[in-house]
């Protein structure tokens, strides 16, 4: 009984041993990962900014790009872009860089992410701002749009990163059971991101999170409408890596005319390409690429639907309908997955009108930063007013051929900015399929319904432009929404929601004209990397062995044996037999193998 007691004491004490192990390591990983703090000042715009009389990025007899707030067309600065020359020496800098951050570990990578998530936690405000200057978003539109998105980017990645790059079993068959088998995610190198403008802080962190966690270094052109916060944005990053002890270099931020892109998109040294932006662009990127047999992921935007079903309870509708004006209006209609096509049937669609016609005719708009603290704007400005005469001629053709323009539909003009790019929130029902503007994407602040009178109307309208990036279905018959979200073409698609499978990390892209590839999640991570496939002897002493009838040459170098031009075909066959036959099959197999087949 004594020792019985004394082997359960031991056994306990061997317990609260590895227990103590087990939390000490917990308490040393966490240690060792612990965010770190550091600063970047955002830049601020001077308080005497000169309205420019005719806001543009272009000045006449420069190269310089002119920096401006499109809320109020005053005058950030001007930034001088990158060079041919440029370009090769941030290259040059990203690939050194990475051959020693090739060697760190997914704990001090994991620092480095947690170290910029802690900033981004602690400076909200800031960053929304920078991006609000830059873009004319309100600062609601940054902090779902920017901060939101940005800071699950980060927790994902610490969180899922290092399982999903992982090194991946993978399944053997009959004939090679003695072999073991995976693939194994490599860095690629240096890789390249060109991102749009809709988004300028998210845009640009997005894919350098990504990129630096896979272990490669990246250069990151920005686009030069927002150029003037790019440099900020950039360097909550690379100061991270400083804090954090590594190289700057790493990261690379470009700002650049189009005409010197191409040497950027074509670079030999550029790994891999991630091209968010616009479909004729993204035709001159992907024929600069292919100079150098570069891979690109392309996202083009859409033509999102957004299909409400006549089953919808009215508990949901009023929560449906205040998702709808998010997903249209949502940094002013400039979101590559905003909704652009309400499809209602008949039961919901005039009640779906009567309830936003006044929300959305009640919309004020202005500029969000420049406004005083006391005054409510909803909508900010458009990047520019270039796309304006196009929207509205599209409207105006919709209404001569039927449809009903029951709020906005044109250009305004701010009693306090009128240099600032506005467009009046719009709402134009009764829009058909063969109306240009259900066809085109607006990129505006537009509330476009369609009518349809079935499911399979509902679906067939959904698919009827050459865009496929996202679309989301509401209502409640499971067997409707199932259909919807099998048949209707996306990339993505949020059953009674809208876009949140961005928010759970999900890959994100389109197919048909929105493009190729996917970014985010495991996909976007194991894209920026070389997927390696590796096999190895399962066991000591068990190899492949070439048979001697197969042996080249056939037969050997001495005299040619009888039969020897036959048999190895026979034993070729054999083998077939014996690794994919039933059993009559390989006993066929063992049969030809030991010469006594009769083919």
């Amino acid at each position: 009984m004594q020792r019985l007691e004394d082997t359960s004491v031991l056994f306990i004490l061997g317990l609260v041993g590895v227990a103590t192990v087990f939390l000490a390591w917990l308490a040393l990983r966490k240690n060792v990962e612990a965010p770190l703090p550091y600063n970047v000042v955002p830049p601020q715009p001077a308080t005497d900014s000169q309205i420019l009389e005719a806001p543009s990025l272009k000045i006449p007899d420069s190269s310089l790009i002119q920096c401006y707030c499109p809320a109020t067309g005053s005058s950030l600065g001007r930034v001088n872009p990158s060079t041919r020359d440029g370009i090769d020496r941030a290259i040059a800098k990203a690939k050194e860089a990475q051959r020693q951050w090739i060697k760190t570990s997914y704990a001090q990578r994991r620092k480095v992410l947690k170290t910029m998530l802690k900033f981004v936690l602690e400076n909200q405000t800031a960053i929304a701002r920078v991006a609000c200057y830059d873009s004319g978003k309100t600062m609601v539109d940054a902090a779902l749009g920017e901060i939101l998105v940005t800071a699950e980017k980060l927790q994902w990645t610490i969180d899922h990163g290092e399982a999903s790059l992982k090194p991946e079993k993978r399944p053997t068959n009959f004939l090679m059971m003695y072999k073991s088998n995976e693939v194994i995610w490599q860095p690629l190198g240096v890789v390249a991101a060109c991102v749009s403008w809709n988004y300028p802080f998210h845009n640009l962190i997005s894919p350098i999170i990504a990129a630096i966690f896979a272990g490669n270094s990246i250069v990151v052109k920005g686009s030069e409408a927002t150029a003037w916060s790019s440099k900020y944005f950039a360097s909550i990053a690379t100061e991270a890596l400083v804090a954090c002890g590594h190289s700057p270099d790493i990261v690379q931020s470009v700002i650049c005319w189009p005409n010197v892109a191409d040497h950027l998109t074509s670079h030999p040294d550029i790994a891999h390409i991630t091209f968010i932006g616009s479909r004729p662009v993204a035709h001159h990127v992907c024929t600069s690429a292919a100079k150098a047999l570069t891979p690109v992921c392309v996202e083009l935007g859409g033509k999102d639907p957004a299909i409400v079903m006549d089953e919808l309870s009215n508990s949901d509708f009023e929560r449906v309908a205040s998702i709808l004006m998010r997903g249209v209006f949502q940094s002013a209609g400039q979101n590559c997955i905003g909704i652009e096509r309400i499809i209602a049937m008949p039961k919901v669609y005039e009640k779906l009108i009567a309830n936003v016609q006044p929300r959305i005719a009640a919309l004020r708009q202005g500029p969000a930063c420049f406004a005083p603290p006391d005054e409510i704007i909803d909508i900010g400005a458009s990047i520019s007013d270039s796309s304006f005469n196009t929207v509205e001629e599209l409207i105006e053709d919709a209404v001569k051929q039927g449809a009903r323009l029951l709020v906005g539909g044109k250009r305004y003009t701010h009693p306090q900015y009128p240099k600032g790019h506005y467009f009046t929130p719009t709402l134009i029902v009764d829009v058909k399929p063969s109306m240009r503007i259900a066809m085109t994407e607006l990129f505006a602040p537009v509330f476009l319904m369609m009518r349809a009178d079935s499911v399979d109307q509902c679906i067939a309208l959904a698919n009827s432009t050459q865009y496929a990036l996202g679309a989301s279905v509401y209502g409640s018959s499971k067997v409707d929404l199932e259909r919807v979200v099998r048949e209707v073409h996306a990339g993505m698609v949020a059953v009674n929601d809208f876009a949140v499978t961005y928010m759970v990390q999900l890959p994100f892209g389109g197919v048909k004209g929105s493009g190729y590839g996917r970014f985010a999640g495991k996909e976007g991570l194991r894209s920026l990397c070389n997927q390696k496939a590796v096999t190895r002897d399962r066991w000591p002493g068990v190899k492949t062995s070439i048979p001697p009838p197969m042996d080249l040459p056939i037969g050997g170098l001495g005299k040619k044996s009888p039969g020897a031009a036959g048999r190895p075909w026979q034993m070729g066959m054999g083998i077939v037999w014996i690794g994919y036959g039933d059993w009559r099959g390989k006993l066929r197999g063992i049969k030809e193998l030991t010469g006594y087949g009769g083919d």
